[in-house]
């Protein structure tokens, strides 16, 4: 289970248990600390991780293609180079 479903389920058992009780505060107040202690655990959203790995992906795939084409010159340049 990821942490996104068991924060969900989390909530969706607090809002089943507090429905029909006078405990709204008691729930306002859990979100008011869960938002609070998420927000100093510096995390990103799947959405942000997702285009990261994205970008990363992109910048492998450029950096492998720059790599071959540099083996590629290098060994031309063998080639031509005088002997000496």
């Amino acid at each position: 289970m990821d942490m996104n479903n068991f924060f969900n389920d989390l909530q969706g058992k607090l809002n089943q248990a507090m429905e029909n009780s006078p405990a709204k505060d008691i729930e306002r107040n859990v979100k008011a600390m869960m938002t609070q202690g998420f927000s100093k655990l510096d995390l990103v959203t799947r959405e942000e991780f997702d285009i990261q790995a994205q970008v990363l992906a992109k910048t492998r795939a450029k950096l492998d293609a720059l790599e071959l084409r540099v083996a590629e010159l290098e060994a031309r340049l063998t080639e031509q180079a005088p002997k000496v």
